[in-house]
């Protein structure tokens, strides 16, 4: 086949692809779900000759459709029932707010902040808190003609139970469509995670660009695992569903357990880099190991449920025997430490591949008497359970609170909007608050790019929306396109904000050409009442209470320091005690990569305010690097010692042990009062490190070329445990020399 041929056919099967995902997507089902619970009633009403009773239900629908996210049934549920009475409580309030502007202003400022304050709750609650203010604005806007305000308003809590209604219908047709498509996409991003970790074993490679996009992965995954965490343990077993729930949560314990062995480093990138330059050999070796199993986690997410397309394991044992042949040469040039340290590198990618082969042994959907399942009573320690007591409320009554300040900001901004609308000729003043609502975010970078997302796809959806009027004079067509408009709208509200917007437009445009004639009118203002909210949410988000994430970094880096003390802590009392390991000590480990990816994000979030607001950005990257390495020693620590039999810890491990919790300890002193005496004095390294160094290399010398499995295991061990708690040691003493740097004056 010709080249050009090729590729076009190579581009259209992929975007077919793409477009089929897409329409297998959660988000287009949810979309989709939306579409009947908003049209359904508003058509029945009319047929039966009661509009404002169908879009009244209609409406009710869809303002309890934001808290619909993924996660436990239960609270999805509960989130829908709050939605819809936070809604029918916004409406009625709302309803009856047509005084004179001046009288209006400070109840709607009241109610709005009230409103947004709800969010102190948490992310779902966040959500409630957005459908209240979506009825509260547009409660503004609407004049009940057939019925009294609270009639209407009592409408809209039925049309959220009908909505609920048809979720639970829903879910019950397709119970396992969240939990494969949250898998899916995990095995993606782990597949994505090993491939961009094989890269780096290449000292050719832009290392720097390479652990940044690891830090960005490694958010993704930590969210997703968060998600399906969620998903799996808290949903309540079903008929016919028990086993399915405990097989996937036995695949997702492997996948959250290839994470913390992708991101586990046997040694520094330093000597891995020198040791890969000296013998090239191995790093198309090691590579052609990892890029497989990359390459067979891709295969298991486009497999699916479909065991006959699950991969085999006959090329990747090839793969490994070649790389085992390889380190074998190495040991008789008598290269000790080079061949201990490529040995234990080849172990974690044996656990690697160990747990990859159990994914696909559970998919291939085997006896249950032969699987030992999650005690799901110990699983439930893992999640982490919103706290909803009223002292919360009381807590963040301040303005040191992120959540205070933006329900004042957004108070503030809506009432200011709402003079605006009134005081000057615009058709429709709440589309202005109901822009900044939609827009105005807690943290800057967000707010402004919803802001120019918002505006440009107005301005798209606009000029389309133009074309088609001009073209198309059909009302039932105007019904139809506004439909699809809404449903593809709303399935891209996660993905692509920008599009999400046009869509939007669109369907606006296409509701309002079945009732008004002048349709370019309602395009004009549509477009402007847009630019006018953009316009307040920007400037409010600058000038009103602003939080800067410079202020805020101190605390999330403390955090993730914590996580990882916490974590050494359990590392180190279970290689003294040995046995078992315990539920905490997962449960810290879960919490260390947790809050290491909130403080990459707490950067990201940084790194889009203006530079004006930004504080030592290079030095507080290098802080969020260096916990990102620190965890990754501690990874390499923990996976050794869970999966080797491990000797009696010495009193010399003990006291080195010591020194990194106490480097660690000053750190978060350092952080948390500023008190960092002699942080710029303490030392990179230590006596006791080097020591043990030394009499291990001369030990290498003299026993490698002779010793058995036994000895050679425990040469490992040692190699391993030091070098590890060596670059532990010099890594907290770097961080305390950062933390001292960046303390704030």
């Amino acid at each position: 086949m010709n080249p050009f041929v090729l590729s076009i056919v190579t581009l259209i099967s992929k975007n077919f692809k793409e477009l089929q995902n897409f329409l297998k997507s959660i988000s287009f089902s949810k979309a989709v779900r939306i579409g009947i619970a908003v049209t359904l009633p508003i058509v029945t009403g009319i047929q039966l000759g009661h509009l404002e009773i169908g879009l009244a239900l209609g409406l009710g629908a869809f303002w309890s459709s934001p808290s619909d996210v993924s996660g436990s049934v239960r609270h999805k549920e509960i989130g829908i029932l709050f939605s819809a009475a936070l809604v029918m409580a916004a409406s009625f309030m709302g309803g009856y707010l047509h005084y004179e502007t001046w009288l209006s202003l400070p109840v709607l400022g009241v109610l709005s902040f009230a409103i947004a304050f709800i969010s102190v709750y948490g992310f779902r609650a966040s959500l409630i808190s957005f459908s209240g203010l979506l009825a509260l604005v547009l409660s503004l806007g609407h004049k009940a003609e057939e019925m009294e305000i609270y009639q209407f308003a009592a409408l809209l809590g039925v049309g959220g139970l009908w909505y609920l209604f048809l979720t639970k219908i829903w879910h019950g047709i397709n119970p396992k469509a969240e939990t494969e498509e949250f898998l899916t996409e995990t095995y993606k991003l782990t597949a994505e995670f090993l491939e961009t970790r094989g890269k780096l074993v290449d000292p050719h490679e832009d290392h720097e660009k390479l652990r940044s996009k690891l830090l960005d992965l490694q958010s993704e995954l930590t969210e997703n695992h968060e998600t399906l965490r969620e998903i799996l343990i808290l949903s309540r077993k079903t008929s016919g569903m028990s086993n399915y729930q405990d097989k996937r949560l036995l695949i997702f314990a492997q996948l959250v357990e290839m994470l913390e062995t992708a991101i586990a480093n046997p040694v520094n990138y330093d000597r891995m880099d020198a040791l890969f330059n000296a013998h090239p050999q191995y790093v198309n070796r090691f590579q052609d190991v990892i890029f497989e199993m990359s390459h067979q986690l891709q295969l298991i997410s486009e497999a699916g449920n479909d065991k006959k397309n699950l991969p085999t394991n006959d090329k990747i044992r090839q793969c490994f025997e070649d790389v085992r042949l390889e380190i074998a040469s190495l040991r008789e040039t008598e290269n000790y430490e080079e061949y201990l340290m490529l040995q234990n590198f080849l172990e974690y990618q044996e656990k690697q591949f160990t747990k990859l082969k159990r994914i696909k042994w559970l998919l291939g959907d085997p006896n249950t008497m032969e699987i030992d399942f999650i005690d799901r009573k110990v699983a439930k320690r893992f999640v982490a359970l919103q706290e909803y007591d009223p002292v919360l409320l009381v807590r963040n009554f301040s303005l040191k609170s992120t959540i205070f300040r933006h329900s004042f900001r957004l108070a503030v901004t809506v009432m200011f909007g709402y003079a605006l609308g009134s005081l000057f000729p615009f058709q429709n003043p709440h589309w202005i608050l109901l822009t900044v609502v939609v827009i105005l975010r807690p943290s800057y970078g967000l707010t402004k790019s919803r802001a120019k997302d918002r505006f440009i796809g107005t301005l798209i959806g606009g000029a389309i929306a133009s074309g088609i009027v001009f073209l198309i004079h059909d009302p039932y067509v105007y019904g139809a396109m506004g439909v699809a408009s809404l449903i593809i709208a709303l399935s891209l509200v996660q993905k692509n904000n920008k599009a999400s917007a046009i869509f939007i437009t669109l369907s606006v445009v296409f509701i309002y050409a079945i009732i008004q004639t002048d349709v370019l009118s309602v395009i004009k203002f549509r477009i402007l009442d847009t630019l006018v909210g953009a316009g307040l949410s920007y400037a409010a988000m600058l000038w009103l209470w602003p939080t800067w994430e410079f202020v805020e970094i101190n605390e999330s880096i403390q955090k993730s320091v914590k996580a990882n003390k916490d974590f050494l802590h359990k590392i180190i009392d279970f290689y003294q005690r040995k046995g078992n390991l315990p539920t905490s000590y997962n449960i810290a480990r879960k919490e260390a990569f947790l809050e290491t990816s909130n403080l990459n994000s707490a950067f990201q979030r940084m790194a889009q305010e203006p530079k004006s607001k930004q504080r030592k950005t290079d030095k507080n990257y290098e802080l969020v690097v260096l916990n990102h390495t620190f965890l990754a020693s501690l990874a390499s620590l923990s996976i050794y010692i869970q999966y080797h039999k491990t000797t009696e810890a010495s009193d010399r491990f003990k006291i080195a042990a010591k020194k990194i919790e106490e480097n660690l300890g000053q750190v978060l002193q350092c952080l948390k009062d500023k008190k960092c005496d002699g942080a710029e004095a303490s030392s990179n390294s230590d006596p006791i490190f080097k020591e043990q160094l030394d009499k291990l290399r001369k030990l290498q010398t003299r026993n490698m070329a002779s010793a058995d499995k036994e000895n050679i295991r425990e040469l490992q061990e040692t190699h391993l445990v030091w070098e590890q708690l060596q670059w532990l040691f010099s890594t907290s003493n770097h961080m305390l020399k950062l933390a001292a740097s960046v303390k704030r004056k």
